[in-house]
């Protein structure tokens, strides 16, 4: 009998070892897929009622033994009962941790009826009335590569904020292939741009996905859908995924992973910077060398109206601390943290990358080096402020295509829709490139 009792435990240590065979990290990787979780938990759930059972027969066995050893039976049955179910219940608490995140994290494929619904509070920019076209998308072309590009945007909805704006605008592209990794960001303040579908949007970038959301007869790809190919079709490269994160959540998983560290390359002083916790306004840090804890590390990305300091400066600093997190979130120190990172990952990331893909890519973010990453902002000279006289006063950016169209060969090469290798014949929308 207890033979029979023990092949289930035999059976869920092959599994695990199995599992554990490919690394911890595709272990964990695994268990962010819904399904794995959830089975697991049911497992969990069975595999302790089947030891309890199995301590139960053991207890009635020694109901037979000398009077000596049956008033010891039940003192220890009470104990390896508590001990059996503490166990079961934290390795399920775990596991729910990495369903109940794996759920909220990845949302699938996003279309016009599944687009992620506003923030709280979220209303249209203004300028979002200055679309004067009807878009007709169309999709962008495949690269030549195995090439993953993913849009990131950064949402910031905190205090002094009347509605959320997508204030982070990053491609992230990764070449699987040398793991090399381009990072692309665009400031929010880039406006009168080609859009795919044909037609020139008036407004702001940063203001494109709430509008496209409220417009669906323009843009019936919806909000986020429709930033993403319209950043792909800028840059020139075609962004197959895309992350939303929450500016909340990314201040606790710097806090999570016990902070980050970055050489910030000159001083900051922000008199007006308002810290989200409504504190005194002012954020000041000095050049050189420093460890950012997550109040202090999500300061140093939102800031830009120091001096010396904008758009472009703060965009730089988010792909600082992004490439930071990323070499913390693979050290084995993380391990021990797991469950409460993807507690605060699974309440402020969301997207549409397979889940089944996870384990590849924290591979392959094991191969990536600051020597083999490229981080670019797009200010000047990709992107200029045109005389005030023609903005109306508005501060606004004006991308100069040709460059962009350089610039994209540069860094993606064949896979860039500016080059004719890519695509064998030139976009009507694209620029000549010399």
């Amino acid at each position: 009998m207890a033979a029979l009792y023990g092949f289930p435990i035999l059976g869920a240590v092959l599994i695990l070892v199995f599992q554990l065979a490919g690394g911890i990290e595709r272990f964990a990787a695994s268990l962010l897929d819904p399904t794995v979780a959830l089975t697991l938990v049911v497992l969990v759930i069975l595999l302790g009622i089947w030891r309890l059972l199995a301590m139960g027969d053991a207890m009635a066995a020694g109901r037979s033994a000398r009077p000596i050893r049956r008033s010891l039976v039940l003192p220890a049955y009470i104990l390896l009962t508590a001990i059996v179910i503490a166990a079961h219940a934290w390795v399920g608490a775990v596991t729910w941790a990495f369903y109940d995140a794996g759920s909220h994290i990845f949302v699938g494929q996003v279309g016009p009826d599944v687009t992620p619904p506003p923030l709280n509070g979220e209303t249209p920019d203004p300028s979002d009335n200055s679309v004067d076209f009807q878009a007709t998308p169309f999709p962008t072309p495949s690269t030549t590569s195995n090439r993953i590009t993913v849009l990131i945007t950064g949402i910031d909805s905190g205090r002094g904020r009347e509605h959320a704006l997508t204030d982070t605008i990053m491609l992230v592209s990764v070449d699987p292939d040398d793991g090399r990794v381009v990072m692309l960001s665009f400031p929010r303040d880039i406006s009168n741009f080609p859009l795919y579908g044909g037609g020139t949007y008036k407004g702001k970038i940063n203001s494109l996905m709430t509008h496209a959301r409220l417009n669906p007869d323009e843009f019936p790809d919806g909000g986020l859908p429709t930033l993403a190919q319209q950043v792909g079709f800028l840059a020139g490269i075609p962004v197959q995924y895309f992350a939303s994160i929450n500016l909340d959540g990314f201040e606790r998983m710097i806090n999570i992973v016990g902070g980050v560290d970055v050489d910030n390359p000159k001083p900051i002083n922000d008199p007006a910077y308002l810290w989200r916790d409504g504190t005194a306004q002012g954020f000041q840090l000095a050049a050189g060398p420093v460890h950012l804890n997550g109040r202090i590390g999500l300061a140093y990305v939102r800031s830009r109206q120091g001096a010396g300091d904008n758009d472009f400066t703060r965009a730089a600093r988010q792909q600082q601390v992004l490439s930071a997190l990323r070499k913390k979130l693979i050290t084995p120190a993380v391990i021990a943290r797991l469950p409460d990172l993807i507690s605060a990952v699974g309440s402020s990331v969301k997207t549409n990358y397979p889940v089944d893909k996870v384990a590849d890519l924290l591979t392959i973010a094991g191969r990536v080096s600051d020597d083999t990453t490229t981080r670019k902002v797009l200010g000047p000279p990709y992107a200029i402020h045109p005389p005030s006289n023609t903005t109306g006063g508005t501060y606004t950016l004006k991308m100069d295509m040709d460059r962009m169209a350089r610039l994209s060969i540069e860094l993606f090469g064949d896979d860039s829709r500016y080059n004719d290798a890519a695509t064998g014949t030139r976009s009507s929308a694209s620029p000549t490139v010399p």
